[in-house]
């Protein structure tokens, strides 16, 4: 009997180890990159799916983007204990050691970058290199400098479907992927803008910037949240002008965006928690209808 708590002790050790270091990698945001990351594979393979090629894209960029997320938390783990949404990962309740988070971070960065140049494409390999050196050293310590983090981190969020035309093509050079570019990173800014008006005391408390300052009213916050959903309008319209794209996905996509500015507007006239709340929302479904009205496009063409 002795044995067997023992065996069973050592087994939910094990797994509660395993689950931290898993929860490191920050699966919904690794996941995220991963869905953009193939939408721009789907997207740059008019000619024909390579869909061995998609898999090993697939790989690498989970491994750099899993990497990235990891390292972001070791840079940030003693801020993230000063605030009560973030105090329990496991960096900060002390449950993986600093060291062996860094280590853990660095290795799947330095493995998925290989794996990318060497058995996808060197172009996909350096574009998940930018996407990594982006998060980690301009957008990460931006965020206790300046609000423009905002834009800065809205940069490497949406280079992973770059990352994913280059690994279908091995360019950077096509129009229609820079347009894929654009909706991620408009979609980006109004989304982070919600989060941290909603979370503003706690971003305050541990001394990350990531409202404007100088705007009691609100006023600068509304703007920069605005002006990226109306420009999403013509930038999804655009992928239909060029026929990369076609009715299904102007229909979708144009009422999807109108919606998800529908409650940006809601937001700029009152600017109360409520109503960034429901912007925060809007924004989490907004991107994945997107990509689904851009996959079934794709489908029936």
């Amino acid at each position: 009997m002795a044995n067997t708590n023992i065996q069973t002790g050592t087994i939910q050790s094990i797994t509660a180890t395993i689950s931290d270091y898993y929860e490191l990698t920050k699966p919904g945001i690794t996941f995220t990159v991963l869905a953009s990351m193939l939408i721009g594979f789907l997207m740059g393979s008019a000619g024909g799916m390579d869909y061995i090629l998609m898999v090993h894209a697939l790989i690498g960029t989970y491994f750099v983007a899993a990497g990235t997320a990891a390292h972001n938390m070791f840079l940030e783990h003693r801020y993230d204990g000063l605030m009560k949404r973030t105090s329990k990962r496991p960096l900060p309740d002390s449950r993986i050691a600093p060291k062996h988070g860094v280590i853990f971070s660095l290795t799947l960065i330095f493995a998925g970058l290989l794996y990318l140049s060497f058995v996808v494409n060197p172009v996909a390999g350096a574009v998940s290199l930018a996407t990594a050196m982006i998060y980690l050293f301009m957008y990460t310590p931006l965020k206790r400098i300046s609000a423009l983090n905002v834009f800065v981190g809205a940069v490497p969020g949406a280079l992973p479907v770059v990352g994913g035309w280059a690994a279908a093509t091995g360019t950077v050079f096509e129009h229609g992927m820079w347009i894929l570019f654009g909706i991620i990173y408009c979609w980006q800014i109004p989304h982070v803008i919600a989060i941290a008006w909603v979370c503003e005391k706690d971003y305050d408390h541990a001394g990350f910037k990531m409202l404007p300052k100088n705007d009691p009213k609100g006023i600068k916050a509304t703007l920069w949240a605005l002006l990226p959903l109306i420009i999403l309008i013509p930038t999804v319209y655009k992928l239909y002008l060029m026929e990369l794209m076609g009715w299904l996905f102007l229909s979708g996509g144009m009422l999807t965006t109108l919606a998800f500015l529908w409650y940006g507007i809601k937001f700029a006239i009152k600017r109360d928690i409520p109503t960034a709340k429901s912007l925060m929302f809007a924004s989490f479904v907004y991107l994945p209808l997107v990509w689904i009205f851009v996959f079934l496009d794709w489908m029936i063409v």
